[in-house]
């Protein structure tokens, strides 16, 4: 089929039979998450809950045409909802009606630039946020929901302005003894009944038996009038809500949008690439941007808010034995059948047991061991997550993207900035030629400098290098005549670095000393020659190894290697055995010689 077939169409032609009862029974367990999530979320955004189930119907329609990944179930997130409510309720002023409105224009504009992202091929984009600055942003949005979640768990209500004057008036009100206990106990309860079931590995979800549950008692015993409840549903499908809206909305979305782009693509690129790796398919990047673009498109056009894949609502589908796309097509028809069969049974639902599912929800995204394994393995990527974590909680959820993404840049440059340097040497019976700090047996090449620089040359590190350089020289002992530069991790250099290059090279020529380039790859020799430097580093002073540089130096081969192994170790044939030494083995003259390894 032509490449712009979507790929929905795809599976559908080869769809198979024995999918269909798998996909079925995947639809009705996720069907039992994608209400209460998505009512919960749309909460936490600070929308009406309905606009919840509006923004799981329609994304699932979707991508379920568009999208690559076969089980992926989109809908609200925990991670997104925070950025939106932080966009959207300044803007609104305590209208639900703008607020529902400006919620779908920043839907569409998400959608708008994930499409034209993934039509441009900008699917590498989710580079800019690493895994210490995702552990750490993911922590923080994880406290922010929690935090949020708090009140109406136990049955009140705050106003406040930051996180930190939450947590205040939070606290204030509990001394002020202005808990709910009917409320608490339905929160607690449902928090109790959740967690217990996913101990006990139920197969039936801990979330649904908390909501039914919850309602059925509501409704029995007739609480709704003494404890806050969710409310009933309109009755009615996904409409378009896009009214009053100005262009001035669209300036001040703009930055959010870009946040939340990148956030929602982020999380669901590595989801489907995990589940493709998992089931041995794979997944374009750019093609599933663009498959998240026309969902958000899509949902904000109807109704609906920013949404991303889900990590909690997929998982399920995995489990409950989903095949194809149609287990998102079964729960976005259940929905329908929910809203305009039952939109009244949601008014039984406590709103403590809503805020229990979210609260689960939000408790997953915390990665407490993530940040220990940071913490042991590098601690400048430890630093780099908390201060994301700082950025969001303290700063907001849309200043909090801005830092991470400038955070990812700055540990690009720092890890560029400081590489690992090293001075080579020989060590006795092993191949190649190796960093004597590590080597302490190793020993120095009479009248020669070893060193290599593992990282590309720019403006930031240009300096570093050059003294780098000099301090071996100046460290080594008197009678230095040649530099052999290991370029093989150089994989390239900028116009600012070159500059540092070329006076590394004045300096040692003004001291009688050659800087030889070993194991440089092509296309920096072509930067070289790009920069006007082919006259001055001729092809004489470059080396296809470091050994074959060392060689020509010394004008002798290495005596100490026979019969000893490679680093690798693989063994040498013992003096005297080589080809043609033995009666019954002929000479073989078009042997090739066995190359040496990679210096390092």
């Amino acid at each position: 089929m032509p490449r712009w077939v979507p790929p929905g169409v795809e599976v559908a032609r080869h769809y198979r039979r024995d999918w269909l009862v798998p996909d079925l029974r995947a639809g009705i367990v996720v069907t039992a998450l994608l209400i209460p999530a998505g009512m919960g979320y749309a909460r936490v955004a600070g929308l009406p809950p309905e606009t919840g189930l509006y923004a799981t119907i329609v994304p699932l329609l979707a991508y379920a045409l568009f999208g690559p990944s076969r089980i992926l179930v989109l809908g609200p997130d925990s991670a997104l909802a925070p950025i939106i409510a932080a966009a959207i309720l300044p803007l609104a002023v305590g209208d639900d009606e703008r607020a529902v409105a400006l919620a779908g224009l920043l839907a569409v504009m998400v959608g708008a630039i994930l499409l034209l992202g993934g039509l441009l091929r900008l699917g590498f984009v989710t580079d800019l946020l690493s895994k210490p600055i995702r552990v750490g942003y993911l922590n923080a949005i994880a406290l922010l929901v929690l935090i949020s979640q708090v009140p109406p768990l136990l049955g009140f209500s705050v106003d406040a302005e930051s996180p930190v004057a939450e947590v205040g008036a939070i606290w204030a009100a509990l001394f002020a003894g202005e808990a709910e206990p009917l409320a608490l106990a339905f929160g607690l309860g449902s928090l109790a009944v959740i967690i217990a079931m996913r101990l006990l590995r139920s197969p039936v979800p801990g979330v649904l038996v908390a909501v039914v549950g919850a309602t059925l008692l509501t409704w029995i015993l007739g609480l709704g009038e003494q404890l806050p409840v969710v409310g009933a549903l309109p009755q009615g499908l996904p409409a378009p809500a896009l009214g009053g809206l100005e262009w001035a909305d669209v300036a001040g979305l703009a930055l959010p949008a870009f946040g939340i782009a990148l956030v929602a693509f982020t999380d669901t690129a590595v989801l489907s690439r995990t589940l493709a790796a998992r089931r041995g398919e794979t997944v374009s990047g750019s093609g599933e941007m663009a498959a998240i673009g026309s969902a958000n498109l899509a949902a904000g056009l109807f109704g609906g808010f920013p949404i991303s894949a889900s990590a909690t609502r997929t998982p399920v589908a995995e489990q409950a034995g989903s095949k194809s796309q149609l287990t998102g097509v079964v729960g976005a028809a259940l929905l329908i059948l929910f809203i305009l069969l039952a939109p009244g049974v949601t008014a039984f639902l406590p709103s403590a047991t809503l805020a229990a599912v979210v609260v689960v929800a939000a408790a997953g995204l915390i990665d407490v061991r993530g940040f220990v394994r940071l913490v042991r393995m590098d601690r400048v990527d430890a630093a780099l997550s908390a201060a994301a974590f700082v950025g969001v909680f303290v700063f907001g959820v849309i200043q909090g993207i801005a830092v991470t993404i400038g955070l990812s840049l700055l540990a690009f440059v720092y890890h560029s900035w400081q590489p690992y340097r090293a001075e080579l040497g020989r060590v006795t019976g092993l191949r190649g030629y190796h960093d004597l700090s590590r080597n302490p047996e190793g020993e120095r090449i009479p009248g020669v400098v070893i060193v290599r620089f593992d990282a590309p040359l720019f403006f930031a590190n240009g300096g570093l290098f050059d003294d780098f350089v000099r301090s071996r020289v100046e460290a080594a002992e008197p009678g230095i005549r040649t530099v052999i530069l290991a370029a093989e991790p150089i994989t390239d250099i900028d116009t600012t670095a070159i500059d540092e290059f070329v006076e590394l090279d004045d300096w040692l020529a003004s001291r009688g000393i050659r800087l030889v380039i070993a194991e440089m790859k092509d296309p920096v020799v072509d930067v070289l020659r790009r920069y006007g430097l082919g006259d001055r580093f001729t092809p004489d002073r470059f080396a296809p190894t470091v050994g074959a540089a060392v060689d020509e130096i010394t004008g002798t081969l290495r005596g100490d290697l026979e019969g000893t192994k490679w680093d690798d170790g693989r063994a040498d044939r013992p003096e005297g055995s080589g080809p043609g030494t033995l009666p019954d083995e002929p000479e073989r003259p078009d042997e090739p010689e066995r190359p040496e390894p990679p210096d390092r």
